[in-house]
């Protein structure tokens, strides 16, 4: 179990981790959900269901990585383009689907990096600080979606292609002194856990 999930009854999965694994994946979420941002709050005297019918942003975000978490749905390098559109007609498209969708999207996101702070909080460590996190069916969908979250998000910022991950990419290459070096490791990491809980989760 050391290092990867593992299957556990009841659709969940459990992984060992040691107390410097545990403080770098908070931190790691703790930065996602200051990277997505707060959410909406009914102003004093407003109507909350108001706030379920609020309309999100017509615009992809101007940060790299929040545009990788937030893609276009018409035309960009995510979405499928119909081939009778024009430019124009697919930038409106996708304006007005990210009107209706970001804000929920970004809920969802918000409560998946929620869901892996508050697991990992609620941690008892052994004696060597380190713990078995054990997860429900889900929480490992929430954490399935916030792993992938996590490396959308440094992928972009480390501008990582298909090329450099493969095993003779150049992420395995980097030299010590690398400056990217530990954000790159963190990177490998996140995705070895990602595959071993998609795999623990398989029927």
């Amino acid at each position: 179990m050391a290092g990867h999930f593992e299957a556990t009854p009841g659709g969940g999965a459990a992984v060992a981790l040691d107390e410097v694994e545990i403080s770098i994946l908070r931190s790691l979420a703790v930065q996602l959900l200051e990277l997505i941002g707060p959410g909406d709050t009914p102003a004093e005297g407003e109507d909350p269901l108001a706030a379920l019918f609020a309309e999100g942003p017509s615009k992809p975000p101007s940060d790299p990585a929040l545009a990788r978490l937030f893609p276009d749905a018409y035309g960009g390098p995510d979405g499928s383009a119909p081939q009778e559109k024009s430019e124009e007609e697919l930038r409106e498209l996708s304006a007005e689907f990210r009107r209706f969708t970001e804000n929920d999207l970004r809920s969802r996101k918000r409560e998946d990096a929620l869901a892996v702070v508050r697991t990992l909080d609620a941690l008892s460590p052994a004696g060597g600080g380190g713990a078995v996190l054990t997860l429900t069916a889900d929480e490992c969908r929430s954490w399935l979606g916030s792993l992938n979250d996590l490396r959308l998000t440094i992928g972009t910022r480390l501008e990582v292609s298909d090329e450099d991950e493969g095993e003779d990419g150049s992420l395995y290459r980097l030299p010590d002194s690398d400056p990217r070096k530990p954000m790159v490791m963190a990177y490998l990491w996140l995705g070895a856990l990602q595959e071993t809980l998609v795999e623990s989760l398989m029927p």
